[in-house]
């Protein structure tokens, strides 16, 4: 198991059109490019986080390398980023989630 934390701050008012893209994009992920999904949480400070998971680092890399095909979802969730944190690669020591 490999997960990736993402961390992004968005934009005022786009909160809802960001949160439905970042569904679309992980549905493709997980459809087309091995992750197994992804958790989206709102932080205090307003800001989202990302936790995906992925059978293995390599394939989360063999996805990153490919580019992702422009369509509406991405563009949205694009537009809607104001800015991220670069994404942090965690490799689970220990898991005690039910």
């Amino acid at each position: 198991m490999f997960n990736v934390m993402y961390r992004w701050r968005v934009h005022p008012g786009k909160e809802a059109a960001f949160e439905q893209a970042w569904r679309e994009i992980t549905v493709r992920i997980r459809e087309e490019r091995g992750g197994l999904g992804s958790r989206l949480h709102r932080c205090a400070d307003g800001s989202f986080v990302g936790y995906a998971q992925w059978p293995d680092r390599e394939t989360w890399a063999a996805s990153q390398a490919l580019p992702f095909p422009p369509n509406e979802a991405s563009t949205v969730m694009r537009d809607a980023i104001a800015s991220s944190d670069a994404p942090l690669e965690l490799t689970p020591i220990a898991d005690l989630l039910s």
